[in-house]
């Protein structure tokens, strides 16, 4: 009979037990961004009240109008730039860790009303409110399994 072995990382492959840790220290080294940095991805939070989503997204160092919200095909997609190309590059900098780029995350919901979206941001915090069409609660119906 087989064996059962759990799951993970450390018993797939006994040969990159060795090379593991310095692979990822190298990365993980002062002098080079992590590898989760490199993403870019917007953080948010998603909740829904009986009458509406509520999405909120931290957007730290982004100013207002490098933000851009679209609404189409019931998807909600929030884009952000950052660009910090205007610093003088005879600077000698040791490390960099602050980065720029795009950032972009998008969601699909249906039951919105288009017309009466409403977006603020404040203090680097995107709050967008998505006012539902059918208010309250989605009747559930409960399958019962044979």
């Amino acid at each position: 009979m087989f064996e059962m072995i759990p799951f993970s990382r450390n018993n797939l492959n006994r040969k990159e037990d060795f090379f593991s840790p310095f692979w990822n220290n190298f990365f993980d080294d002062d002098f080079f961004p992590t590898m989760h940095n490199l993403q870019g991805n917007i953080r948010v939070d998603l909740k829904e009240t009986d009458e509406n989503y509520v999405v909120e997204a931290d957007l730290p160092g982004i100013k207002k109008d490098d933000i851009n919200i679209e609404f189409n095909n019931n998807y909600l997609v929030i884009s952000a730039k950052r660009d910090d190309s205007a610093e003088d590059k005879n600077e000698n900098y040791v490390t960099r860790e602050r980065h720029y780029g795009e950032f972009k995350r998008s969601f699909y919901t249906d039951n919105v009303d288009e017309s009466k979206i409403d977006a603020s941001f404040n203090d680097g915090v995107l709050k967008i409110i998505l006012p539902k069409l059918n208010k309250g609660k989605d009747e559930k119906k409960k399958i019962d399994i044979h």
